[in-house]
């Protein structure tokens, strides 16, 4: 059995501006005030180290709950923003048929490790209509692990556990746009499929075992398949 743990946010999907105005609104509802000294933009990173880091930058100090608040109100801007997710955002060229066409394998599970809150990633990918071909309550999400590496662990025995089945390394792989998925893939054991279709170069991405320009051409598609078999 082989695992495949997708990345959400430029790898799988892109929101179009709309995760950066969701993420301005939670910090105000999280801390009473605005983002004057903006966002950390830290592709790859989990959202509890976005949201620590973009703490810092503004000059807040955390309280014990501050991220919980940011985290509900954030699942809740995009709840109320899904029409406007839905205009201004997409699924990534070939990302669809490609996971329909992996769902058919009864030698492949998919699933996501992602820096995302588990409520926003699941509502990002319903309003691409990606779910479908996720188990998603076996994924690994950015608010139970500070760094993405152990993520590759939960995702893991999640699978094992549930399907009763030993995954390894080897039958492990992320699927990722940043170094940062790399980094994870290295460290908590995983091979690993590098798509720049974030703001990470092919040339960035040369730690991966296999790195694609994208999945919009059927070549780069094939490549992948053939990597998983």
């Amino acid at each position: 059995m082989t695992l495949l743990l997708w990345d959400v946010d430029h790898t799988l999907i892109e929101t179009g501006g709309v995760g950066t105005e969701v993420f301005g609104d939670a910090f105000k509802k999280a801390t009473g005030r605005p983002m004057t000294a903006g966002m950390v933009r830290a592709a790859g990173h989990t959202e509890p180290t976005l949201f620590m880091r973009t703490l810092e930058l503004n000059g807040v100090e955390p309280s014990p709950e501050c991220f919980t608040v940011f985290s509900r109100a954030q699942a809740e801007g995009y709840r109320s923003r899904l029409r406007v997710l839905k205009t201004r955002g997409r699924a990534l060229p070939g990302t669809t048929e490609l996971l329909r066409e992996l769902d058919r394998r009864s030698d492949v599970i998919q699933t996501v490790l992602t820096g995302n809150t588990r409520e926003s990633a699941q509502i990002k990918l319903e309003a691409f209509g990606l779910t479908p071909y996720l188990h998603l309550e076996i994924g690994a999400y950015g608010d139970e692990a500070p760094d993405r590496p152990a993520l590759v662990a939960i995702a893991r025995k999640r699978v094992q556990n549930r399907y009763k089945t030993i995954v390894t390394p080897d039958t492990t792989i992320l699927i990722g746009d940043t170094p940062q998925d790399i980094k994870a893939a290295h460290i908590g054991g995983a091979r690993v499929i590098a798509i720049a279709t974030g703001s990470s170069t092919v040339e960035d991405l040369s730690g991966a075992d296999l790195v694609l320009p994208s999945l919009a051409e059927e070549e780069h598609v094939h490549s992948l398949i053939e990597f998983i078999a």
